[in-house]
């Protein structure tokens, strides 16, 4: 039955999330916002959710705060993996190569809170709580706003000189914005009720493994709650919209660290949470951050063709995705 829930799950979310990335990419071009800004903030903020919920279950419900941030920098990784096996559905050319030198914005301040992150996981209980919440934590929120803010700056500059995305493109002009807020809003809606589901059923899988929560936390939890981000990322690819994709995977990891992990140290009564877990998701954090500086490398050489099936940069980041499986595996 866990299963066949997991299956049920997983076709909701991949047919709500298609009509979720082509209605994102029609918001993106009828408002002149852009792709990477509806990428970074709306995409971003909806397929997050699912890691919000698990995030506030396992702090206040089931008391285990390895599960909540391990969901948090394990989908953060997850996030990055996904930046490099869209390269199997984009053709000659690296993902990196088409992706505006604009998502490097993103992807920098997504490293500096993972750094954040990781300092309060390493520095642990030396540092001295404000009330029961980590002082890390608590800077966490305000460089997400500030993030935001820098990238819609930014995404209104760009389109601005070129004036290309200001207006939608003419196969959308005749679709009214009812319409396209309707059927955003009800994939979005349909994709985080088939998503919330399945944390629980990747518990009750890992409950008969006799896995730990570290583990079950950063890799089966943080795929399960991920699958939206591969849905939406995938459908963008193929309709050409790179951006969306690359975007909504930088934002998404902006939000997890930004205001999931704050919240969850919130809601979390008993203490700073990045003190109170195991040390080990300081790996996940480091996994996270060499991830998205490799991504940013390749956002930056671009580099014209691929070696192989996948760009040097897509293989780097499957690199230490395993690396950061395999150290954080009960045999490992």
């Amino acid at each position: 039955m866990l299963w066949l829930g997991f299956a049920a799950c997983t076709a909701v979310i991949v047919i709500a999330g298609t009509f979720l990335s082509r209605y994102g990419d029609i918001i993106a071009l009828k408002s002149g916002l852009g792709r990477t800004w509806i990428g970074v903030v709306l995409m971003a903020t909806v397929t997050s959710l699912p890691e919000f919920v698990t995030g506030l279950s396992a702090v206040t419900h089931a008391g285990a705060p390895d599960i909540a941030v391990g969901d948090v920098l394990g989908s953060c990784v997850f996030n990055m993996l996904i930046v490099a096996f869209l390269d199997f559905f984009h053709g000659p050319q690296p993902t990196s190569t088409k992706a505006h030198h604009g998502n490097t914005l993103a992807a920098g301040f997504g490293i500096l809170l993972l750094i954040v992150a990781a300092l309060g996981l390493f520095l642990s209980g030396r540092l001295f709580p404000i009330g029961w919440i980590g002082p890390c934590t608590l800077v966490l929120p305000g460089l997400y706003l500030l993030a935001m803010r820098l990238v819609f700056v930014y995404e209104k500059k760009r389109i601005a000189a070129l004036a290309r995305e200001s207006v939608g493109e003419p196969e959308y002009k005749g679709i009214p914005w009812r319409t396209v807020l309707l059927h955003f809003g009800a994939s979005a809606a349909a994709v985080v009720a088939a998503a919330v589901f399945l944390p629980a059923i990747g518990k009750g899988i890992a409950a008969s493994t006799g896995l730990g929560q570290t583990f079950v936390g950063n890799i089966l939890i943080s795929v399960s709650t991920s699958l939206p981000e591969v849905v939406v990322s995938i459908a963008a690819v193929r309709m050409g919209s790179i951006d969306l994709a690359i975007g909504g995977l930088f934002g998404s990891n902006l939000v997890n660290v930004g205001i999931i992990l704050a919240a969850d140290d919130l809601f979390f009564a008993r203490g700073p949470i990045l003190s109170l877990v195991d040390p080990a998701h300081l790996v996940s954090a480091l996994s996270a951050t060499a991830m998205t500086a490799i991504a940013v490398i390749g956002l930056t050489y671009r580099a014209e063709k691929k070696r192989l099936v996948l760009a040097w940069d897509s293989i780097g980041i499957l690199a230490v995705y395993i690396l950061n499986f395999l150290i954080l595996s009960p045999a490992g």
